[in-house]
């Protein structure tokens, strides 16, 4: 490593955190013929990801609450059993 860390652009220090980001697998992406990415364009993805989860679990939420209020208008006999839709070819 010596001969290398000779060159200006090489400094010693920059081999030996390549030698650590090796180790530690985080130059595995390249290794794996993964894509790349810039770490800013992972974090507004994953901040968009959190947003879907969140918006996912609030109409979970809701058609829950719905189905229970439903249930509940059936056996009050509020709301018929059956839909009031019209057969085919009415």
């Amino acid at each position: 490593m010596g001969f290398i860390s000779q060159d200006p652009p090489n400094q010693p220090s920059l081999l030996f955190r390549w030698k650590r980001q090796y180790q530690e697998g985080s130059l595995t992406a390249v290794a794996a013929g993964e894509e790349v990415v810039p770490a800013s364009e992972l974090t507004a993805a994953l901040k968009q990801v959190r947003e879907l989860q969140r918006l996912l679990g609030k109409k979970t939420m809701k058609v829950e609450i719905q189905k229970e209020a439903v249930e509940y208008g059936q056996s009050r006999k509020w709301i018929a059993h059956a839909p009031l839709l019209p057969k085919d070819g009415e």
